[in-house]
């Protein structure tokens, strides 16, 4: 079985395309199986895109790219920190 990489809006598009079959009485189960995915892959995407619209997503993801980007930067001026604080003690 292939795998394949689903993008944000098209993870919102099928959470909503869920809620409407099960709106319409079709059981969970079933409604899951429709979009083409596992049950496991559904309640992990409704735990990290619940109740977001698509281009809410497209911020998430910006903004943790973003802080991702910044945590590298921090962690690197710290260890630079580090490093000039020993050497400046004369600790070789």
């Amino acid at each position: 079985m292939s795998k394949k990489r689903h993008k944000p809006e098209e993870i919102v598009a099928k959470l909503r395309q869920v809620e409407v079959l099960t709106a319409q009485g079709r059981p969970v189960a079933e409604a899951i199986r429709s979009i083409g995915v596992t049950e496991v892959t559904y309640y992990r995407w409704r735990s990290e895109y619940g109740g977001l619209k698509g281009d809410q997503v497209k911020r998430l993801k910006e903004l943790e790219a973003e802080n991702n980007r910044l945590r590298r930067a921090v962690s690197d001026l710290t260890i630079e920190k580090l490093i000039l604080k020993e050497a400046a003690q004369g600790n070789f």
